[in-house]
């Protein structure tokens, strides 16, 4: 009887023990099917955000050669200014050697009449 007993204990053990695997095997089974849906939306998120950065580099390739071509097209006229300024430094070196050399014609003159001494009478 005691092994009748035994056996008896050890089959509802061996039961409880299997009932409980399996609870954990289906959580682990409800787990993985989540984690498959999670990498599925993250693999459509990333294709997503691929297809938005090759159109973001595009765009921004586009922009680039649009600023290339507009500052080519400027170009010329910033050496146009610049030139002009250059003309337009060199008129004024010009013009103020011309009023340094008459500065010194009119000096003496000035000074001739700074050195006459005027004498008031009352």
């Amino acid at each position: 009887m005691a092994i009748d007993i035994s056996v008896v204990a050890a089959s509802v053990a061996f039961v409880t023990l299997v009932f409980y695997l399996i609870r954990i095997l289906q959580k682990g089974m409800t787990s993985l099917d989540e984690t498959n849906r999670t990498l599925a939306e993250v693999r459509t998120a990333a294709h997503d955000l691929t297809g938005e950065a090759k159109q973001l580099i595009h765009t921004a390739n586009q922009i680039s050669r649009d600023v290339k071509g507009k500052i080519k097209t400027v170009e010329p006229l910033l050496e146009s200014a610049h030139d002009m300024g250059e003309a337009l430094q060199s008129v004024t070196h010009s013009v103020k050697q011309a009023a340094a050399v008459l500065g010194n014609e009119l000096t003496p003159k000035s000074q001739a009449a700074s050195n006459k001494v005027q004498i008031k009478v009352r």
